[in-house]
């Protein structure tokens, strides 16, 4: 068990609340304060195991209020276990800030690991897990959120995001338009009783969606790497096409960028090429 004036970093479940480990459950009973999200989603895990530590609210809307008062209750030597709704905490909610906190304090922080949405999602996705990147959450409007897509175009890694439901359409169109057709896959309600997975293409995936009712329950977007290969490995005559069809909706440069991403070729390659298929005056 963690000694006196320890932060404990403790993974609860994403689903069904048996999903977690001995070491959690542990962590949460030995400790003097639980901070968590919402009171009330973390008062159903502690009575499932008859667990009665006391609890603080800790979120993204009060953390510069509170984190003062946690770290006076480390330096009292109290241990603190830190918990998010579901899932690992610090993967997108507030627990960063506390952490470096404490470590700056010189006091001690330890975990109790467990559930984690973004890899499960992505052992589910069928997509390759040897290298890839979590995002977070895309910004909510359509040109930010395609600007934000377009600077990950490159990474060659699978790419993970968090999505509100609502965005889940519009989201998957964007991915499509900037990153091309590449394998994805949309993960929800990880773990729980209607828990779903989709494959399939960026183009299958956001049309499913955009005629689909708006899904409920937590989303993770899984997105495949851009494909990899030389300009001698890829059909001249396919190119062109992918490029003018780029080109009817984009400049030179950004059309260039598309299909880098969706073929892994070099961007100065496909931007030479796509001057030469638009027309002088048209190359802006």
């Amino acid at each position: 068990m963690p000694g006196p004036g320890t932060l404990t970093i403790v993974a609860t479940p994403i689903g069904n609340l048996g999903d977690i480990s001995r070491r959690a459950v542990e962590s949460l009973a030995h400790a003097d304060l639980v901070a968590c999200e919402d009171t009330r989603v973390t008062a159903k895990l502690l009575s499932a195991y008859d667990i009665h530590t006391p609890m603080i609210a800790y979120h993204e809307h009060n953390a510069a209020r509170v984190r003062p008062l946690l770290l006076e209750r480390l330096r009292a030597g109290q241990v603190v276990a830190l918990v998010s709704d579901a899932g690992t905490p610090l993967i997108s909610d507030p627990g960063y800030r506390l952490v470096e906190a404490v470590i700056e304090e010189g006091l001690a922080v330890t975990a109790a690991p467990g559930a984690s949405a973004l890899l499960t999602a992505l052992v589910l996705s069928g997509l390759p897990s040897d290298r890839f990147l979590f995002a977070g959450f895309l910004p909510p409007k359509g040109a930010a959120r395609r600007t934000g897509i377009r600077e990950l175009a490159a990474v060659p890694a699978t790419l993970i995001f968090y999505e509100a439901p609502s965005r889940v359409a519009a989201t998957l169109a964007d991915l499509h338009s900037v990153l091309g057709n590449r394998l994805g896959a949309v993960a929800r309600e990880l773990t729980k009783l209607f828990e779903e997975v989709r494959r399939g293409s960026l183009e299958e995936l956001a049309a499913f969606y955009a005629a689909a009712p708006t899904p409920k329950g937590e989303i993770v977007i899984v997105v495949g790497p851009p494909r990899a290969g030389s300009p001698a490995e890829h059909d001249e005559t396919a190119l062109d096409r992918a490029l003018e069809a780029a080109l009817a909706g984009h400049s030179v440069s950004e059309a260039a960028a598309l299909v880098a991403a969706e073929t892994g070729l070099p961007r100065r390659v496909l931007y030479a090429r796509a001057l030469q298929l638009r027309k002088p005056d048209e190359a802006v």
